[in-house]
């Protein structure tokens, strides 16, 4: 299986659209067999999926991303696991046990239309 992360440094992009880069891992029988990370390409709608389908993904890992996003990975057959925070490396690490569990998006609706990687900031609901 390979997995692609969303990746803002050593922790999970809040939106997978506007991370810096992807973190993209082999795993195979609970092992790493490869870790490589990749810039993101840009956020166009339907793009990133095809990315990401190219290099041979079947699971998207991210804080959030919209229905839209999701139904493109779907078209793709790669799983979107949203509502995903914390390390990268704590990450892999459930993926590695298959206790990894998704949730709610960190996006809502519309937080990431139109803005591509210039933007800063996504309208996530804080959490504090």
């Amino acid at each position: 299986m390979r997995v692609a992360i969303s990746t803002d440094g050593d922790f999970v992009s809040a939106h997978f659209g506007r991370c810096p880069t992807f973190t993209l891992v082999d795993i195979v029988d609970g092992k790493i067999t490869k870790r490589v990370e990749v810039d993101n390409p840009g956020h166009e709608p339907g793009f990133i999926p095809q990315f990401l389908h190219q290099r041979g993904v079947n699971c998207i890992v991210a804080g959030g991303m919209g229905a839209r996003a999701s139904d493109f990975f779907n078209e793709f057959r790669i799983q979107p696991i949203v509502g995903i925070s914390g390390k990268i490396n704590e990450v892999i690490e459930k993926l590695q046990k298959g206790i990894l569990e998704g949730s709610e998006s960190l996006c809502k609706p519309g937080a990431g239309k139109g803005y591509g990687l210039d933007k800063t900031e996504c309208d996530h609901p804080n959490k504090d």
